[in-house]
């Protein structure tokens, strides 16, 4: 009888050993697979954006983690045209967090030439368009200082992406974090900070 028992111990740890090494051959892959790839790795990483060539009234658009980035480099008159409306604005001095702090100013941005937001409407995530021209040349109205317009429900932005009052859109466009490499270079998606 001891050697059937001697035969059964030997048998069970036979199968435990089995059973662990195809346990270990599963959580392999499985657990690899969690990991992100290196396509979903560049998709957040930071982006450069050469603005050397931007005429001043231009805008470009860069794709940061699959949402378009705007950059808009803004005319004297256009950074004329952020001020006298600011009664309208649903939150002109940019107290919700929608920036980083070094662009929570008036002209939402570190260089004021320069407007770097993410094009996404914070109603619902349709992109506005741009309505740069002042007044009704764009079917704006008489007093229209210029700046961006949902089409899908009507919500309007000024030239430094703030909300007017009473629009669908409950928060100014959102500012990613950036810093500047040169005069020409932005780098988009890290502003050297820990935080971004």
């Amino acid at each position: 009888m001891s050697e059937y028992l001697e035969d059964r111990r030997k048998l069970l740890a036979a199968a435990a050993g089995a059973g662990a090494v195809a346990a270990a051959a599963t959580a392999v892959p499985f657990v690899a697979s969690l990991t992100p790839s290196s396509r979903a790795q560049a998709a957040g990483a930071p982006v450069e954006a050469d603005v050397g060539k931007l005429a001043a009234g231009e805008m470009m658009t860069v794709e940061w983690r699959g949402k378009p980035v705007w950059i808009l480099r803004r005319t004297p008159e256009m950074l004329a045209a952020l001020e006298g409306h600011e009664q309208r604005l649903a939150d002109p001095a940019s107290s919700e967090k929608q920036q980083p702090e070094y662009a929570a100013n008036r002209h939402r941005s570190v260089n004021p030439e320069f407007l770097v937001v993410i094009g996404i409407c914070t109603h619902l995530g349709c992109s506005p368009s741009e309505k740069f021209v002042q007044g009704t040349a764009q079917g704006m109205s008489q007093d229209w200082p210029g700046g961006f317009l949902c089409p899908c429900h009507g919500s309007i932005f000024d030239l430094a992406g703030r909300v007017y009052l009473s629009q669908p859109a409950p928060t100014n466009l959102e500012v990613p974090p950036y810093q500047w490499l040169s005069d020409a270079v932005v780098l988009i998606g890290d502003d050297g900070s820990s935080s971004a």
